[in-house]
């Protein structure tokens, strides 16, 4: 079998694997707990698993998928780059000025991510992976002061900003249905236990 390197599933899964080593690696520190009574640790972990496995089977496929070269980078996608690290990481080290919550290293690390990812995602090469991304973060950052209905509204309506093209009333609707349907599954049936609403 010949290989036919696709750079972009290539980097992409190289990506993917990164950051699932960097989460192993963070989540370390949490009790995992059992299945039935989920610690901390537990979902992140899974996650961490999976994001890892899919990783390693894009970055295979991708030896003999291609040729698909990486497209030249503008100097807004280079200059959006830089500017997220050296932003997000002046943010993540200013974080815990913020106020004890900001100290944990979550939280901080958080609140560094967000901002790098907004500051990436004002490129449009960079727009789906750093709006995206950053919803993500945003969720963790809010679910333990924000409440579980919080967090997943800004999840979903900071995500549909990645779709130049959303329309205000499908994110509405998507959002109504979404927080039903995340609460009946992980709420009502497997007992997980958040914040609801936001706590002072």
């Amino acid at each position: 079998m010949q290989l036919k390197i696709n750079m972009k599933d290539l980097m992409s899964g190289l990506f993917l694997v990164l950051l699932a080593v960097i989460g192993w690696y963070l989540n370390q520190e949490h009790n995992l707990g059992t299945a039935r009574r989920m610690g901390p640790g537990y979902m992140p972990l899974m996650v961490f698993w999976i994001q890892g496995a899919l990783g390693l089977i894009v970055t295979l496929m991708a030896l003999f998928s291609g040729p698909d070269p990486l497209e030249d980078w503008t100097t807004l996608d280079i200059g959006t780059l830089v500017g997220a690290l050296v932003g997000g990481w002046i943010a993540w080290r200013l974080a815990p000025q913020l106020g004890t919550f900001f100290g944990q290293t979550y939280n901080a690390v958080g609140l560094g991510m967000i901002v790098g990812l907004l500051i990436l995602s004002i490129s449009p090469g960079w727009r789906l992976l750093g709006l995206i991304s950053a919803a993500v973060c945003l969720f963790g950052i809010l679910l333990e002061r924000g409440g579980f209905f919080i967090a997943l509204a800004a999840t979903i309506i900071v995500s549909a900003f990645a779709d130049r093209d959303h329309r205000p009333l499908g994110v509405a609707a998507m959002t109504v249905f979404l927080l039903g349907l995340c609460w009946w599954v992980f709420i009502n049936q497997l007992d997980i236990r958040v914040n609801l609403w936001p706590t002072s």
